[in-house]
Formats: C-alpha cells, sequence, structure tokens
C-alpha cells in the first residue's frame, strides 16, 4: 500500500493531509510538553502517542517503577577545540531545544543526576567527526546529552550505543545562525537491551542539521527525533534506517515544527522486517504553522518485509496553517520484493539469494551514503551483510 501526495503553492488537500486554522504541538499528545513528569499521566497504551508501544516492554519507565540502578560507559573523543564537559541538572544550557513530549522523556529529565555537554565554539570547522560512545552494562539508567555548536561552526558528531541496558534519555541538539551539523546515532543494542529516548534539535537562522539514526539492536527501541526552527533559512534533513529481526520493536516517531519562514525539511526513513513478530512503527509527523511561509518539506517511509510475520505500522501526517508554501507532501508504502527485480537479476545468471540481497542492498545504499563518513558506512554495510545471511540461509 502507497500513499503520496504533494501539495503545491496556495494548495490544499484532504485526506491525512489537513489544513489547519489553529494548532499546537499538543494537539498530537495526551498531555502538553512539560518537563515535570507529574504533569503526564501514566499511559494505558490507548493513547494516541502510545497505541502500537507494547508498554510491559517499558521495562518500568513509562509508570515510574524503574528505579536506576546504574549508569552506562560514556566515552567522548573530540578533536582539539572542542569543550567537552560533566554538568550538574542545574545548568543552564539545558532543556533549551525542546521540552519533554511524554512521560519517559519526563521521567528521564527528572531522574538524571549529570549531563554531557559537547560545544563546538563559532566559527569552527571541524576536519574530524566527535564520537560518542554509550555502552550498557544491565544497569538501569536515565540520561543527558546536549551538542551545541556556535555561529557558522560546522561539525559531525557520532553517537554509538551498544551492550546491555535499560536507557531512557534526552538528547538535545542547538545550533547557532549559520551552524551545519551532521549527526549519526547508531542503535546498535544486544538483544534484551530497552532504549527510550528524545532527541531535539533547535535549529537557528541559515544553519543546516542533518540526522542519520540507524537501528539495528534491541529488545525495545523507541525514538523521537523532533526538530525546530530558531529562524528563517534554516533546513532539517532526517534520515533513517532499521533492519527489524524476530520479536523486536524498533519505533521512530518524528516531529519536524515549521514554527519560521522559508524553511525547509526532508524526511527519509527506510526499514527492513523479518521474522515472527518483528514489528516496526514510523510516525512522520509535520506542522506548517501559520508564520511559517515559504515552507518546503516533504516526507517519506519505505519498508521492505523479507519474511512472513512481521508488521510494519507506517503513518505520515501533515498538517498546514497557511497557504502560502513552497510544498509539502508525503509518501509511505510497505511491501516485499517486487517480482520483476528479482527476475531482471537472476534472468542474467544471478543466483535467487544473491539476488535478494543486491535488492536489499539497493534500498538502503541512498541512506547510508547519507552518512558521509568511510568506517561508519563500511560497519553499517558489514551489519545489513550480517542481517541479510539471516533471512536468506
Amino acid at each position: 500500500m502507497a500513499d503520496a501526495q504533494k501539495i503545491p503553492a496556495g494548495s490544499t488537500a484532504a485526506g491525512s493531509i489537513a489544513v489547519a486554522a489553529e494548532s499546537t504541538v499538543a494537539t498530537r499528545m495526551s498531555a502538553p510538553p512539560s518537563f515535570d513528569v507529574a504533569d503526564f499521566p501514566v499511559p494505558h497504551g490507548r493513547e494516541e502517542e502510545w497505541r502500537f508501544t507494547p508498554l510491559e516492554r517499558t521495562r518500568g519507565l513509562h509508570d515510574g517503577s524503574a528505579a536506576a540502578t546504574g549508569e552506562p560507559k560514556v566515552a567522548i573523543t573530540a578533536p582539539d577545540g572542542v569543550s567537552v564537559e560533566t554538568v550538574g541538572r542545574d545548568d543552564a544550557r539545558l532543556g533549551r531545544a525542546g521540552t519533554p513530549v511524554d512521560r519517559i522523556a519526563a521521567q528521564a529529565y527528572s531522574s538524571f543526576e549529570k549531563a554531557t555537554v559537547v560545544t563546538v565554539p563559532k566559527d569552527t570547522q571541524l576536519a574530524e567527526p566527535i564520537r560518542v560512545s554509550v555502552h550498557g552494562e544491565g544497569s538501569v539508567s536515565y540520561g543527558h546529552q546536549l551538542i551545541e555548536l556556535g555561529a557558522f561552526a560546522e561539525a559531525v558528531v557520532v553517537i554509538d550505543h551498544t551492550g546491555d541496558a535499560v536507557l531512557a534519555e534526552n538528547t538535545e541538539y542547538v545550533l547557532g545562525d549559520g551552524a551545519r551539523l551532521t549527526v549519526v546515532s547508531v542503535q546498535d543494542w544486544d538483544d534484551a537491551a530497552v532504549h527510550v529516548a528524545q532527541q531535539s534539535a533547535l535549529i537557528g537562522r541559515d544553519a543546516s542539521f542533518k540526522s542519520v539514526v540507524v537501528t539495528f539492536g534491541g529488545d525495545l527501541v523507541r525514538l523521537h527525533p523532533r526538530a525546530h526552527y530558531g529562524g528563517p533559512g534554516a533546513e532539517a534533513e532526517l534520515y533513517g534506517l532499521y533492519f527489524t529481526d524476530a520479536g523486536q520493536h524498533q519505533e521512530h516517531r518524528l516531529f519536524v515544527d515549521h514554527d519560521a519562514p522559508h524553511c525547509r525539511s526532508n524526511v527519509a526513513y527506510k526499514g527492513a522486517l523479518q521474522g515472527a513478530d518483528a514489528h516496526a512503527v514510523w510516525i512522520g509527523d509535520v506542522l506548517i504553522r501559520k508564520a511559517a511561509e515559504g515552507t518546503d518539506t516533504y516526507e517519506l517511509n519505505r519498508n521492505l518485509v523479507l519474511t512472513d510475520g512481521a508488521r510494519v505500522d507506517s503513518v505520515p501526517n501533515l498538517e498546514i496553517e497557511t497557504g502560502e508554501i513552497v510544498g509539502a507532501g508525503h509518501a509511505s508504502a510497505t511491501g516485499r520484493f517486487e517480482d520483476e527485480q528479482l527476475f531482471y537479476l537472476m534472468a542474467r545468471g544471478i543466483p535467487a539469494d544473491e539476488a535478494r540481497r543486491l535488492v536489499v542492498r539497493g534500498f538502503f545504499a541512498e541512506l547510508v551514503q547519507q552518512i558521509g563518513i568511510e568506517d561508519v558506512e563500511r560497519r553499517l554495510i558489514e551489519k545489513i551483510e550480517a542481517e541479510l545471511e539471516a533471512s536468506v540461509a
């Protein structure tokens, strides 16, 4: 099934694209955003933002019963000139990129003791990426990270999650005017891990933010990337790929808040699923506010089902409060291999298993190339190859 629509400037459309007279971020959630966990009722799974999530598998993160028992090991490698700090929760720089929008994010904000702050000074262009390693060792923990770029700074950040943990965290990205930030967030957890995170970006005037989210491991991974704009001329590119195995629940819930004029966003997520009870959820929300004239936005989700027993829920949403836009649209599709593709490759002497691998490699290739870091791209390609070996063996 597929759903694709595009709205040119001055146009409107019905269906899953709505033109609203008034709207707030809170219309998508059961409670308004808040830093206080007490402002959020305990979810029961009937709420819109929780209806796809198996709450019993959050290991108590959703109802406050998950007491912290430790913390993951965090190691940061940064080029000269980059400031890396460990600060208390009273640091005034924290919380600027976005307010928690659900109970687990608020629980994480209310529970962390120390936060990691990485600062790239203004006018600094880094030749090497900043690398952040988060390794879990079986504990329940709450974390907070802030990546901040000064005006006209440029940086690439790789955040690598490995090991076993029950982790709830908030990650903030704050971009000064004219800054350029690429973040690659890799979730390569062990099979039993639980990871729930809100990732919030505040993008300054004429700044550029690229996020590449890669999810492979974990029993339950639920990520909430969010972006909004601090001034006109800014752009956000949100990319993601996920490979969901038997029994895994991987959920990506995106929200792009066009709250400034003449900004751009592009969202593209692709996933592959294999095995019984593999479940992937993708929710893409884009809101174009009344003041956001000249907006240009598009969101895309594609899913490839490799075996029987897998399930995908894909819901793109677009809400528009002004007709003065450059363009807006969305597309979503889920399906199996196309027989014509396999036939074309097999007719040229390629065995069926290798033909299947080639189709999946091509399916993911565009997003892997967005990373732009050779060793990370190579590692992800090898991971995809290992997953494919399991699916076609």
